[in-house]
């Protein structure tokens, strides 16, 4: 436990660093451009490269070391950060420049997300798995408190270049902690002929989609995940044009996304959880989609953080609830598998919804809210007619079809068979 704890200390300061760095290029970003599709094209780049490499890489980290895995990674996303940097020094930083940091990260990220969580288990007794989940946990909502709040406060003294000097100090904690550490590595499988991998690369694909209620599960979270991550894209940059570009507002709603989550991670772990999953997911979902309709709503602070907080309870009532059905439904030996697939199918959408977020809000809404257009006549009362109100309208229609789908979900025979389902042979 002791050299996991190290790992994870060295982790949660680096995440930290790069929350702070991404939050000081929004805003950048936003300054540079003005352009919510600019900042949406980030996550699309975030997340193109993780589709293809997500194929690939369970392979990858069972073949290699992953103790080097992880410091490639951190590697990576340390080099790029001084890539920015120094672009930003000479006056040649250009938004594009960030598209193809964001690629390179983002796809080294995923290598070194899964060598790490593959790891603890040879870290780690199985009597403190479930303490060491938790304090994963702590790492990305601590991290979703501390690192906008900092960079929201030091953004405005420091500038980009001081940002990008804490995150390559904490890079450096990260290295550091694993350099002189141990880290177990499994004997490497036998090799694959060609067939056998692309078997495979499509078992989960195919496990899910032959059995009518988990191609039903599949189907309904995806959709949920869309209309989230499609609003989701948006939701800086209307925040932005909304607070005349505050750094402190913007911060201060990432805070309340963090405390957010750990309190309902806290809750859920004192509760432990509903006893029937499926009505904890979509009630999550519900939740989920009420709490960001408020958001969407809201023109001031006062309405953004208490929404943002609430938002951002349900999402481990319905993470952990939705997580617990796969667990349930898929054999242990086959669950790495399908987990893969279904991670796979929410980047395809993730991409697809950050790509089209940006447009859909700049050349269809904000045209169609212009004086005497339709759509200001309609939800100009409602919703206000100042800058960044196009944003908020899909903001608040994503947030109701999130509504939509948990209520939907009550209605599918195949959902509803769950409860009383044994484990898939």
């Amino acid at each position: 436990m002791r050299t996991f704890s190290i790992i994870w200390f060295g982790q949660l300061i680096s995440t930290i660093g790069t929350y702070m760095t991404e939050f000081a290029i929004t805003l950048w970003a936003w300054e540079a451009t003005g352009s919510a599709t600019a900042l949406a094209l980030m996550g699309f780049f975030s997340q193109l490269p993780r589709i293809p490499i997500t194929l690939f890489a369970g392979l990858i980290v069972d073949r290699f070391n992953r103790k080097h895995l992880m410091l490639l990674g951190d590697a990576i996303a340390a080099l790029s950060t001084v890539a920015i940097g120094l672009l930003y020094s000479i006056g040649d930083l250009q938004i594009w420049h960030l598209y193809l940091a964001t690629t390179f990260n983002g796809g080294f990220g995923q290598i070194q997300s899964l060598a790490y969580q593959t790891s603890i288990s040879g870290l780690v007794p199985p009597s403190q798995l479930t303490r060491a989940n938790s304090m994963n946990s702590a790492v990305h909502y601590g991290a979703a408190i501390f690192g906008p709040a900092l960079a929201g406060v030091l953004y405005p003294l420091i500038g980009l270049l001081g940002i990008i000097g804490m995150d390559l100090v904490s890079f450096g904690v990260a290295i550091a902690s694993l350099l002189f550490l141990n880290i177990p590595q499994p004997s490497p499988p036998a090799t694959l002929e060609i067939e056998t991998l692309l078997a495979k690369l499509t078992f989960g694909l195919r496990e899910v989609w032959r059995q009518p209620s988990l191609r039903a599960l599949l189907l309904v979270s995806t959709l949920f995940w869309f209309f989230h991550d499609l609003g989701g894209a948006i939701y800086e940059p209307m925040i932005l044009a909304r607070s005349n570009g505050s750094a402190q507002v913007l911060a201060s709603t990432a805070a309340a996304a963090g405390i957010g989550g750990v309190a309902g991670a806290i809750a859920l772990s004192a509760w432990g959880g509903p006893k029937h999953k499926v009505g904890g997911m979509l009630a999550g979902f519900i939740g989920a989609g009420l709490s960001k309709t408020v958001f969407g709503l809201g023109r001031s602070p006062q309405i953004w953080v208490p929404a943002q907080f609430c938002s951002s309870l349900n999402f481990p009532l319905l993470g952990s609830s939705e997580t617990a059905i796969w667990m349930t439904q898929i054999a242990p030996a086959k669950q790495g598998r399908v987990f893969a697939a279904n991670a796979l199918v929410v980047q395809v959408v993730s991409a697809g919804a950050a790509l089209i977020a940006g447009p859909l809000a700049e050349h269809i809404l904000e045209p169609a809210m212009a004086p005497r257009a339709s759509l200001a006549k309609t939800f100009g009362a409602l919703i206000g007619t100042s800058p960044g109100t196009a944003m908020a309208i899909l903001y608040v229609a994503c947030a109701l079809a999130m509504v939509a789908v948990g209520l939907g979900g009550y209605w599918v025979p195949h959902l509803r068979r769950f409860e009383a389902s044994s484990l898939t042979p």
